[in-house]
């Protein structure tokens, strides 16, 4: 059985704004911000997610645990990045969704030791939610707000909660046997973050 949760109208317009601390300013602004921060809080783990700003850490000398890519910037094709990474991955994750196969992949690089880069087939922007979901407490999860700058969101066990919440909130489809099923208002697993 494969699963899929789909972002409903109302969930892409709360999406719009970021969720987590919007730095605002060039790449070399923004950069030296989390710089900054990552100086002060020393997170446990850092995870980028897209194209720009996993290269924009990388040439910076910030290197994230887990850089999650999909070849592309602003929908369009790009060549795809050079980033340090012990093991790739690859997940399928259409666009305005979360499958099941991303989720299973985000906890395995999670628990790997070294860098991990997935490659998505579709589109990783809402694997933000997942990366949140997953990372241990007080990790940072970046991803860039088009043409406004980029969004740290601090991992905390409130930062979980309200990622729970939104994905409770997406369409729920469940494949068996080429018949779907529609289900709504359930997310991955009560309390995700705690499951081993």
């Amino acid at each position: 059985m494969t699963t899929r949760y789909l972002l409903t109208p109302e969930l892409r317009k709360r999406l719009q704004k970021p969720i987590g601390t919007l730095f605002r300013g060039s790449p070399k602004e923004t950069i030296r911000k989390l710089k900054d921060l990552t100086d002060q809080e020393n997170p446990p783990m850092i995870i980028s997610v897209g194209d720009s700003i996993s290269k924009n850490l990388t040439r910076s000398n910030i290197f994230p645990k887990l850089s999650i890519v999909d070849n592309k910037v602003m929908r369009r094709k790009i060549q795809p990045i050079t980033l340090k990474a012990d093991k790739i991955l690859y997940a399928r994750n259409p666009p305005g969704t979360i499958t099941d196969e991303a989720i299973t992949t985000i906890k395995e690089a999670i628990k790997h030791n070294g860098h991990v880069k997935i490659v998505v087939d579709g589109e990783e922007d809402l694997l933000t939610l997942v990366a949140a979901l997953y990372a241990p407490e007080n990790s940072f999860v970046v991803y860039g707000q088009p043409l406004e700058g980029i969004v740290v969101v601090k991992v905390t066990n409130q930062k979980k909660k309200e990622v729970t919440e939104i994905m409770k909130a997406m369409e729920k489809f469940e494949k068996l046997n080429n018949e779907e099923t529609y289900q709504v208002n359930t997310a991955p697993e009560e309390k995700p973050w705690k499951s081993k």
